[in-house]
C-alpha cells in the first residue's frame, strides 16, 4: 500500500495501467469534499459514473463545457480541467495527465492547473514518469511516488488486417484513416466499433458497448484512447505512427506511442502492440521505440506551455498584455496564442466592442465570451463572428441571450439525416450550444435551453451510432466469419431467373427484390459457408437491380400499407423503402431497405433520389390540396392568422375537428374565412377539411404520411364509396378517421355526410319542419337512431318539449324560424357558389308553445354551427 507524506502535494507518477487515477478516486472519496480534472470530457464522465455508484448522485457533480449536474448538496465534483472551478474549497485535489501541460494547444491550462489547483488537506497530479523533474523544479515541497505497471507491455511485430487477433484496437490519426479500416474490418472481419474523440458520451458509449458485449471484436479509435479510457483491449495496432498536430504532420514521440500501446492488457493481464501491416510501412516501429516502450522509459519532458490563468481585468489593453506576458522560469514557454486570445484580439480592435466594454465586469464578461470553445475547428477568423454574434446579446439591454434566437439555432441542428461526418459536424455545433446553455448568466432560461441542448446532443448522438453501426457493422457476417473457411471465393454463386440463389448448384435461399433469404432445408454445417459465398457474391446482382429500379417507371412502384409499423414503397410488388417520420408530414424520411444499404452510397443516394422523386408526384397527384396548404403556411402575402389555420390543418393532414381549431378561427374576420373558403376548405360545424381530401387515393396517402410521423399503422380504411360504416373497435377506427369519418354511437359517418346532414337539420327547422330518424336523408343514410341522436347533439341541437303524443319517432321541430347565416355560400372549384347558404341557427331556445309533454323534441342551439362562418 501507497504511504503519503504530510507533503500537501503529491505526484503519482508511471506508465499507464499502473492505478493512478483509481488510487485518486479512492484518495478523494476518503476525504469529505474533493474535485478531480481530466483531459477529456469522456473520460471525466466515466470517473463521475465511477464515484455515484460509490457515494450516490446526491453528492456528486459533473461539469465540462457542454454539461453540468451538479446537484446542490454536491460535494465531489469531477471536471474536465478547462471547467475546474478553482475559486472553490476542496478538501482534495487532482489533475489527471498532467503531461500534457507540453501540449502547444492546451498545456497552458494543465500548467496552470498544475501550479494554483490545490486540496485543503490533499493534492495529487498525476501523469507520466516524464514529467517528474519539471514538477519537482516546480512545486519543491512535492512528495514524487512512482508506480510500476500491473502488466507486461511486449511488441507482437506487424500484422496484416486479416491477421489480427480478437479484442484489438486499431488506432489511427485522422477520420478518414479511421473510416477506411473500420470499412476494412466490416469487409473482412465484420465489423468493428469506432471511438474518436469527438464522439459525444452517449455516441461513444453505445460504440464502447457494443464491442464489450462482444457484438463486433475489433475497434477503431484515435489518439484519444490513450487518455485513459479503460477498455478490455488484448492489442494495440498502430495504422500510422504519424499525425497532424495542428501545425504539421509529424511523427509521435516515444512517450505518446507507449501511452496509447500502453492501453492493451487490463490490470494483470498482459497486453501487446504492434503496427497494421508491413514492417517498412508508416506504422513500422524502430528497436529503439520498441525498447523504450516495453521498458517505460522515455525522454524526460523540458519544458511546459504557460500563461497566465488569471489576468487582471480592468481594461482589454491590461488583460491582453497578462495573456500574452512571457514567464519569468525556466521551465515554462509562453504558450502558442490560443483561439481565444485571438478572437479577443479580434474583438478588441472593434470600435462597437471598445464603446462597450466598461469596466471590469464588462471585461470580464468579454472575456468569457471569447473563452467559448471552438468546438467545429472552424478556425479563429469564422469562430470570432460567433463569438461577436454571442458578445453583441450580452452586451446590450438585460444581458441575455435572446430565447427565440437560441431556439432557432437549435432548429437548424435538428435534423438526423445525412451522412456520418454530417451528423459529427451537427453534434460539434450542438456542443457550442450546450456550452452556452450552460452559462446561467448568459440565458434568461438556462436550464429550459440546457434540457433542450441536451436532448438535441442524445438526438443526434443516437442517430451517429446507428450510422455507423449501419456503415461498420454487419452482425450477420461477424456471426458468418467466425472459423470460415479460406476457399469461399472458389464457390461459383448464381442467381436464377425465378429468383433463387444457387452456390455450386445447391439453392441456399432466395432473392425477392433486393431481400435475401436463407432456404430453411439448408444443412445447418453448410450454413454459415454458403450464405457468406452468397453474401459476397450478391453484390454485382444487386447493383444492376437498383439500376433497373432507378430507371423504372412511375407506374412500376406502389404504396405499402403499414402492416408493421411504418408504411413503405415496393417496387414490382417488392418493398424497397420504408416511410418514417420527417422534418413535415409531406416530407417524410425515405428509409432504405438493409439490403439497398449495402450497395455504394452514391447508389444509395441515386436510389433514394428516385424513390422521392416518385413520392413527390404522388403528392401532386392525390395530395394537392395538402401542398397548397404547406405553401399557403409558408407564404408572406398570407395573413399571419390564417397562415396559422392553413399551418394546422395541414399538419393534422387537411382533415381535423373545428374544436381544434376553434381557437385560430376566432381571430379570423369575414374576409379571412374567405380566403379559406376560397383555398377549398369547408369550415363545417364539426370538422374542416378539403373535399379532396376525401378521395381514396387522398385518404391512403394521407394515411401513409400520419402512419409514418407516428409510427404505427393506420389502418384498415374503408372501402371507397362509402360514407356510412360500423365503428368497430377503437383501433379499427384510426383508419377511418383519418379517411374522414367521425364516430357517433355505434356508426361512422363521413364528416361531409355529417355536415350536409346538420345544415338540412336547420333548414328544416328553420321552416318549421319535422326533421327525425324517419326523415328521407336519414332513411337513405342508414344512420340509427342513436347514431342520428349522436349527431344532432353534436351538431349544437338541444331537446325541448312539444312534439305529438304518439309519434313513433323523435320530432325536431323549431319553434321560430331562425334567422339566415351571415355566411356566404362556399364556392365550388369553377369558383361559382355550390348551392344555397346554410341558415344560422337560433342564438336561444325559442319559446315554448302549448303541447302535450309526452315527448322530446331537438330545436337548434347549435353553439358551434351558430358560429359556422
Amino acid at each position: 500500500m501507497v504511504q503519503f507524506t504530510r507533503s500537501p502535494v503529491t505526484a503519482v507518477l508511471g506508465p499507464t495501467n499502473t492505478g493512478k487515477t483509481h488510487l485518486a478516486v479512492e484518495r478523494m472519496c476518503g476525504h469529505s469534499s474533493g474535485m478531480m480534472g481530466f483531459p477529456l470530457r469522456l473520460l471525466a464522465r466515466e470517473v463521475y459514473d465511477r464515484v455515484v455508484a460509490i457515494k450516490g448522485p446526491a453528492q456528486v457533480a459533473l461539469i465540462t463545457g457542454e454539461e453540468k449536474i451538479v446537484p446542490p448538496q454536491a460535494r465531489y465534483f469531477l471536471c474536465t480541467a478547462e471547467s475546474m472551478p478553482l475559486q472553490s474549497d476542496y478538501a482534495f485535489v487532482a489533475l489527471d495527465e498532467a503531461q500534457i501541460g507540453a501540449d502547444p494547444e492546451r498545456g497552458h491550462i494543465f500548467t496552470d492547473r498544475l501550479l494554483r489547483a490545490r486540496g485543503r488537506e490533499e493534492t495529487m497530479i498525476l501523469g507520466s514518469a516524464s514529467i517528474a523533474r519539471l514538477v519537482k523544479s516546480l512545486i519543491p515541497d512535492v512528495d514524487i511516488i512512482g508506480r510500476p505497471r500491473f502488466s507486461t507491455l511486449s511488441y507482437a511485430g506487424a500484422k496484416k488486417l486479416s491477421r489480427l487477433p480478437k479484442r484489438s484496437a486499431i488506432v489511427a490519426f485522422s477520420a478518414e484513416e479511421v473510416y477506411a479500416v473500420a470499412e476494412m474490418l466490416r469487409r473482412f472481419r465484420g465489423g468493428a466499433a469506432v471511438v474518436m474523440g469527438a464522439l459525444s458520451p452517449r455516441t461513444r458509449n453505445a460504440q464502447v458497448q457494443m464491442f464489450l458485449n462482444g457484438e463486433v471484436d475489433y475497434f477503431v479509435a484515435t489518439d484519444a484512447i490513450g487518455m485513459g479510457l479503460n477498455l478490455d483491449v488484448a492489442h494495440v495496432a498502430f495504422a500510422s505512427l504519424r499525425k497532424f498536430d495542428g501545425r504539421r504532420s509529424r511523427r509521435l514521440t516515444v512517450a505518446e506511442m507507449a501511452q496509447i500501446a500502453g492501453r492493451a492488457g487490463r490490470h494483470h493481464k498482459d497486453g501487446t502492440f504492434g503496427s497494421l501491416g508491413g514492417e517498412d510501412g508508416n506504422a513500422a516501429f524502430t528497436p529503439e521505440e520498441i525498447e523504450a516502450i516495453e521498458a517505460h522509459r522515455f525522454p524526460p519532458i523540458d519544458h511546459l506551455y504557460w500563461r497566465d490563468g488569471a489576468p487582471r481585468l480592468d481594461s482589454l489593453a491590461t488583460l491582453i498584455a497578462d495573456l500574452e506576458e512571457r514567464p519569468d522560469r525556466p521551465e515554462l514557454r509562453a504558450a502558442p496564442e490560443a483561439v481565444d486570445l485571438a478572437v479577443l484580439k479580434r474583438m478588441a480592435a472593434d470600435p462597437q466592442v471598445i464603446d462597450r466594454v466598461r469596466g471590469q465586469r464588462q471585461v470580464a464578461r468579454l472575456w468569457d465570451a471569447c473563452g467559448l470553445p471552438d468546438f467545429q475547428k472552424l478556425g479563429a477568423d469564422h469562430h470570432a463572428r460567433t463569438v461577436s454574434r454571442i458578445w453583441q446579446f450580452l452586451s446590450e439591454g438585460a444581458g441575455h441571450i435572446p430565447r427565440d434566437w437560441f431556439a432557432q439555432q437549435l432548429a437548424r441542428l435538428d435534423s438526423v439525416q445525412g451522412d456520418i461526418d454530417t451528423l459529427s459536424g451537427r453534434i460539434a455545433a450542438a456542443r457550442t450550444w450546450a456550452y452556452i446553455a450552460h452559462r446561467a448568466d448568459w440565458l434568461a432560461d438556462p436550464a429550459e435551453m440546457a434540457e433542450r441542448t441536451r436532448a438535441l446532443e442524445e438526438k443526434l448522438s443516437d442517430a451517429l451510432h446507428a450510422a455507423l453501426t449501419q456503415r461498420f457493422v454487419d452482425r450477420r457476417t461477424t456471426v458468418l466469419l467466425r472459423d470460415i473457411g479460406q476457399n469461399v471465393n472458389q464457390l461459383p454463386v448464381t442467381v436464377e431467373a425465378d429468383g433463387n440463389v444457387c452456390v455450386d448448384g445447391e439453392a441456399i435461399g432466395r432473392l425477392d427484390g433486393f431481400r435475401f433469404s436463407v432456404d430453411p432445408a439448408t444443412r445447418h454445417q453448410d450454413r454459415k459457408l454458403l450464405l457468406a459465398a452468397a453474401e459476397r457474391r450478391l453484390g454485382k446482382v444487386l447493383r444492376v437491380k437498383a439500376d433497373e429500379l432507378i430507371g423504372a417507371a412511375d407506374v412500376d412502384f406502389a404504396l405499402l400499407d403499414a402492416a408493421g409499423d411504418a408504411p413503405g414503397i415496393a417496387w414490382n410488388g417488392k418493398p424497397v423503402a420504408a416511410l418514417l417520420a420527417g422534418p413535415t408530414l409531406l416530407t417524410p424520411e425515405i428509409r432504405l431497405d438493409r439490403a439497398i444499404l449495402a450497395l455504394d452510397q452514391d447508389v444509395q443516394k441515386q436510389v433514394t433520389s428516385r424513390l422521392t422523386n416518385w413520392v413527390d408526384a404522388q403528392k401532386q397527384k392525390h395530395l394537392l390540396p395538402l401542398v397548397k396548404m404547406a405553401e399557403s403556411a409558408a407564404d408572406p402575402q398570407v395573413p399571419p392568422v390564417v397562415r396559422a389555420v392553413f399551418a394546422q390543418l395541414g399538419d393534422a393532414g387537411g382533415v381535423s375537428p373545428r374544436t381544434d381549431l376553434d381557437s385560430a378561427l376566432g381571430h379570423l374576420d369575414k374576409d379571412q374565412r374567405h380566403l379559406l373558403r376560397r383555398a377549398g376548405i369547408d369550415i363545417g360545424v364539426l370538422d374542416l377539411y378539403h373535399p379532396g381530401l376525401l378521395k381514396p387515393g387522398a385518404a391512403r396517402w394521407r394515411g401513409a404520411l400520419l402512419a409514418a410521423r407516428i409510427g404505427k399503422p393506420c389502418l384498415p380504411l374503408p372501402l371507397p364509396g362509402l360514407t356510412l360504416i360500423p365503428a368497430g373497435e377503437k383501433f379499427d377506427q384510426m383508419g377511418a378517421r383519418i379517411a374522414g369519418f367521425r364516430t357517433f354511437g355505434e356508426q361512422m359517418l363521413r364528416i361531409d355526410m355529417a355536415e350536409r346532414m346538420a345544415r338540412t337539420a336547420h333548414e328544416a327547422i328553420a321552416k318549421g319542419e319535422a326533421f327525425t330518424t324517419t326523415s328521407p336523408q336519414i332513411v337513405s343514410l342508414g344512420l340509427s337512431e342513436a347514431a342520428f341522436l349522436a349527431l344532432m347533439r353534436a351538431a349544437g341541437f338541444r331537446a325541448v318539449e312539444g312534439a305529438e303524443e304518439g309519434k313513433p319517432n323523435w320530432v325536431f321541430k323549431g319553434r321560430q324560424k331562425a334567422r339566415p347565416p351571415q355566411q356566404q355560400p362556399a364556392p365550388a372549384r369553377d369558383g361559382k357558389p355550390r348551392g344555397k347558404p346554410a341558415p344560422r341557427p337560433a342564438a336561444a331556445t325559442p319559446a315554448r308553445a302549448p303541447a302535450p309533454p309526452a315527448n322530446n323534441a331537438f330545436a337548434g342551439l347549435a353553439a358551434l354551427l351558430g358560429r359556422n362562418g
